[in-house]
Order: structure tokens, then C-alpha cells, then sequence
């Protein structure tokens, strides 16, 4: 059985290095464009595809939005790390947001675990882009994630399974 891949990789988005920048549906501030509240975004997918692409030891990039779904599926991974069975909603939020914008590395970093598979942004504003965009996406994931794993007030054990699952091997 083949990963999930994006329904992003045939639309024509603007790309730092090899990543697109796709619009998302978010409150905090970046670079990312407003995506339609109607239709599910990149983030949207990503939460959704989790489950099933986190089994994957190897997973085939066919365009530069599934560069972005691996990174997010790598950050639910960590998040879902950071998580306690007894952890209540509250404290998960604001443990995690305190990961999405603590201090991360982005393609081009030696601490990158995926620099075989992303380019290097060429210049400075590049790299101020991506690190924008890429925090931006962290704090969104985080929002909906916690939305998507708690109910009842407890993480669901149907998502804290995956706690271990680690996505073609790598952690970021």
C-alpha cells in the first residue's frame, strides 16, 4: 500500500527552496496567505493523513507541498512525544505552543534531519521566509491538533498510540 500523498502538489503556489508556501487557515501572524475557511488546508491534511502515513518507512516526494506535509507529520510526531496520558487539555496547549515557536531548525541547518530531501534557502530573506512560514504552520498545527486529540478532557487513545510511531524513522 503507497503513502498519502498532498492534493497540493498539482496547484501552482509560491515556493521558498523547494517547499511551497500554501495558504492555511490561521489567526497568527506570518507569511502564509489566508486559505478559504470552506475547503481543508494543508494543515487540515496533515492531521488527517497522520495516522496512516506514520506507519511509512519510506515515503516517495512527488511535489514540493508533500516537502511541507512530511515536516508537519514529523511535528505531530514530536508533539504527540511532549503529550501524557494524564495531561488535561490545558496544560497540553500551552506546553506544546511553547514548542511550536521555541527555537527549530529549517532546511539548510546542520541540526535539519531531512537536508537530503529539502533545498537550502539561497539568501537571508529566504531563510527569514521559511523560518516565518514554518512557525506559522507549528502554532496552527498545535491549535487544531489539541482540538483533534482531546476529548473529554483527555488525550484520546486512539492518537497517544502513535506516541512512539516515529515517521520514516527520523524525529526532528
Amino acid at each position: 500500500m503507497p503513502a498519502y500523498h498532498s492534493q497540493f502538489n498539482d496547484g501552482d503556489y509560491q515556493s521558498i527552496a523547494n517547499m511551497y508556501v500554501l495558504p492555511i487557515k490561521t489567526k497568527f501572524r506570518g507569511n502564509a496567505p489566508m486559505a478559504d475557511p470552506s475547503t481543508d488546508d494543508i494543515i487540515d491534511e496533515a492531521i488527517t493523513l497522520f495516522r496512516a502515513n506514520c506507519l511509512f518507512r519510506n515515503f516517495e516526494i512527488k511535489g514540493n507541498a508533500d516537502r511541507v506535509l512530511i515536516y508537519l507529520i514529523l511535528f505531530i510526531s514530536e508533539c504527540l512525544q511532549n503529550l501524557n496520558k494524564s495531561t488535561p487539555q490545558g496544560n497540553a496547549l500551552k506546553n506544546l505552543s511553547t514548542l511550536a515557536v521555541s527555537n527549530f531548525s529549517i532546511p539548510g541547518d546542520p541540526s535539519f534531519p531531512l537536508n537530503a530531501m529539502y533545498q537550502t534557502p539561497s539568501d537571508r530573506f529566504q531563510i527569514d521566509q521559511m523560518r516565518q512560514y514554518i512557525q506559522q504552520l507549528r502554532q496552527e498545527l498545535v491549535l487544531r491538533l489539541v482540538e483533534a486529540v482531546y476529548q473529554d478532557g483527555l488525550p484520546s487513545k486512539w492518537w497517544m498510540c502513535f506516541q512512539k510511531r516515529k515517521f520514516m524513522n527520523l524525529s526532528l
